[in-house]
């Protein structure tokens, strides 16, 4: 690329939030210059990401729509002596997905792959090996940066994409199954059915650390599906991964890590989602919010964001102590306490909307 060139809005990440920010751009503001940067050769981030549609407000759910594999008007729960089937709608994301509709919205000259991002100015990037790209305004949606100021719990998992060799009969998705029991800590398993023989099997641990051993979900995995009647499945995918749980503080100070004044997308931001399940609502909801902005300078970015920020971390002190129950009670009790309430306290759960005797039952039954 020229020197010196602008080249309007840089979006730094090919991830889930910088994906989803890209498509919004090129679907509802093709007027303004954009360059997506990606450090991968694939964009959208991870596997299959199974999503409840009440974690999404309307225009976020008509902007995903397109991109959903599956949906579904309900999901079970499997919980110890308890299997339930909830009637909640949601719908099954492939990053593949993601990555085919950014890379048909997109021009050429408005997509960068393979290139390693050194640092994120507030109106332009730096690349290994020297090369500066500038523009209006960045936002920097590279995924999780590593600091001190937030206290963190992980949600490690291992997911799994299998082949049956008969039909799996299994009509929608397990959102939570925990009746399997044994493990120590919560463990968990999801299962998302992306037609007759395939199958997406997440094993999920919560925990204090960062630090996880794969091979523990791998085993999982397999013992899950044993018990399930669907061993000697064949491995068409695997991959393991970690994401960050917030419980607490200084979440000021944390946006302040990793460039003064730059604009942050995505867990760099502090768009975490509620502790359960991915953070599509909010990727998706910030995309749109993007798109809605007459400004792009890397200032007027910035303090947008900021305070979008800020106000779902103020928001969400409810969803953090639900979370360190998660992370800290020893067991699976607050996944068990959410499933199996009725229908309309889990949708309440992910709307952001609970009552105040909803919250107490919620954590009294999660062993608060």
């Amino acid at each position: 690329m020229p020197k010196g060139r602008n080249h309007g809005l840089l979006i730094a990440g090919g991830g889930l939030a910088g994906s989803l920010a890209a498509l919004a751009m090129a679907r509802l503001r093709p007027e303004v210059p954009m360059l997506l940067v990606a450090e991968a050769e694939t964009l959208g981030g991870r596997g299959s990401l199974l999503v409840l549609e009440d974690s999404l407000g309307a225009p976020e759910r008509e902007f995903l729509a397109p991109l959903a594999h599956r949906r579904w008007d309900a999901f079970y729960a499997l919980l110890p002596g308890r299997p339930r089937k909830l009637k909640l709608g949601c719908l099954a994301i492939e990053a593949a997905a993601l990555d085919g509709a950014v890379r048909a919205a997109l021009r050429p000259e408005q997509l960068r792959l393979e290139a390693r991002i050194v640092a994120v100015r507030d109106d332009s990037l730096l690349l290994q090996g020297g090369e500066t790209v500038g523009g209006i305004g960045a936002v920097d949606a590279r995924g999780w940066a590593h600091q001190t100021t937030l206290e963190l719990g992980w949600r490690h998992g291992v997911s799994r994409t299998v082949q049956l060799a008969a039909p799996h009969r299994l009509d929608m998705p397990i959102v939570a199954d925990t009746s399997l029991g044994g493990a120590e800590g919560c463990a968990l398993f999801t299962c998302i059915p992306l037609d007759d023989r395939r199958l997406v099997v997440e094993h999920l641990r919560y925990g204090r650390t960062g630090d996880a051993d794969p091979a523990e979900g791998e085993a999982a995995i397999e013992a899950w599906l044993a018990a399930r009647g669907w061993s000697g499945a064949q491995t068409e995918r695997q991959e393991a991964f970690a994401t960050a749980v917030p419980l607490g503080g200084d979440f000021a100070a944390y946006w302040r890590i990793g460039g003064a004044r730059v604009a942050k997308l995505g867990a760099r931001g502090g768009f975490f989602g509620l502790g359960v399940g991915p953070a599509v609502g909010d990727a998706a909801e910030a995309a749109l919010a993007l798109t809605r902005r007459r400004d792009f300078a890397g200032a007027s970015l910035h303090d947008a964001f900021e305070e979008a920020a800020l106000g779902l971390w103020r928001r969400r002190e409810f969803h953090r102590a639900f979370a360190r129950r998660l992370v800290e009670g020893g067991t699976c009790e607050a996944v068990e306490a959410l499933y199996g309430s009725d229908a309309a306290t889990v949708a309440h759960f992910f709307e952001e909307r609970l009552g105040l005797l909803e919250r107490r039952r919620l954590l009294a039954a999660a062993g608060g």
